[in-house]
């Protein structure tokens, strides 16, 4: 469900990035008060009459209870990108965005550990909200942040990631890599691939020890880390992640070609209601509820965000792709209505599990 929020800040943090705040209205507090880890999707109507949907991952730390919750996302700018675009080029204070209340599962839930984050780029921005809620609720938590950006000015939340380090020295490592600018300091240029990081990370903390492993970014490097990772041996389990961005974006022509057959069906229940429509050639089963019930939940519709995560009842599917669902959830039942297309004549799928 989308609400009507007030911008009351939109903060410039380099030549292509902004953080945006949102006034959190009393009877809303408890609908946004998220967990560390959480995003949120944003509503736009542009000047054609269109409605943009995108999804951004909240980067202020989690309040407590009987604190107000303070909502503020990070958005960098996409080429050809249009909610990016307006949010850098017009939005301001005083506008109004709609808002999904706080979703998604990769999750850092306070609690004593050593948790680690490998980054690129604006996956800072979920990764921020954990270090800093974990570091300040659970004195026995510490953090160690890898980030890899490609210039010292393209780098997000310098400032915030600075004060961590200030006021907790002694359990905040902060290693940042610059993939196209030499620094005066610290480790060499280059891309983190995972060769350089099954070197890297022995050197910089005891791998077997960490808790929790949150990677956050463009998928290359989140694949490349979660191979480093694996050939570490580090247990599935305690790797969490989170992709920003994917190269490509289209399924092949014969996989959807194959995934359909003739005559398909789907019945789907969202927010404890039922029907059942035709799939029509090629379209997704998100696509399907959609011609129907303009409610179906959905941001990204790229197989990122899993916002359209829904529990198939009965009847196979294929999906194009997907970067959002832990094989956890994948092994029960779950999927992304997005990206899948019926493989049995007949398909049910529960929004609401």
């Amino acid at each position: 469900m989308f609400h009507p929020l007030r911008v009351s800040e939109v903060e410039r943090l380099t030549d292509d990035s902004v953080a945006v705040t949102f006034d959190v209205p009393p009877e809303l507090r408890e609908t946004f008060r998220h967990t560390p880890g959480q995003h949120v999707t944003l509503r736009h109507a542009t000047a054609r009459g269109e409605e943009i949907r995108r999804t951004y991952s909240i980067c202020s730390p989690a309040a407590p209870p009987g604190v107000d919750p303070v909502l503020k996302v990070g958005i960098r700018l996409v080429d050809g990108g249009e909610f990016s675009t307006y949010a850098l080029k017009e939005l301001a204070a005083g506008d109004t965005v709609d808002v999904m209340e706080p979703m998604g599962r990769f999750l850092l839930e306070p609690r004593p550990g050593r948790f680690a984050a490998i980054v690129g780029g604006s996956g800072i921005t979920p990764v921020l909200s954990m270090a800093a809620t974990v570091l300040e609720r659970e004195p026995d938590a510490r953090f160690c942040l890898i980030r890899s950006d490609r210039t010292a000015a393209s780098t997000m939340f310098v400032d915030e990631a600075a004060e961590l380090k200030d006021r907790f020295p002694g359990r905040f490592h902060l290693v940042t890599v610059l993939s196209r600018e030499e620094q005066q300091a610290g480790l060499p240029s280059g891309r983190l691939d995972r060769e350089r990081l099954t070197e890297l990370l022995p050197r910089l903390l005891p791998v077997g020890e960490v808790d929790g492993w949150y990677l956050c970014g463009p998928f290359g490097l989140v694949q490349a880390a979660e191979r480093a990772l694996r050939g570490l041996g580090v247990e599935r389990g305690r790797v969490h992640q989170e992709i920003f961005h994917v190269d490509d974006g289209t399924a092949s022509a014969a996989v959807r070609a194959a995934a359909i057959p003739a005559h398909a069906t789907l019945t789907a229940t969202l927010d404890g209601r039922s029907g059942t429509w035709p799939v029509r050639e090629a379209e997704s089963l998100l696509d399907t509820v959609l011609r129907a019930r303009a409610d179906a939940p959905y941001a990204c519709k790229g197989g990122v965000c899993g916002t359209c995560r829904a529990f198939l009842v009965s009847g196979e599917v294929r999906m194009d792709r997907n970067y959002a669902l832990e094989p956890e959830e994948t092994e029960a039942g779950y999927v992304l209505a997005c990206q899948s297309h019926p493989a049995t004549p007949e398909v049910e799928l529960d929004f609401d599990r």
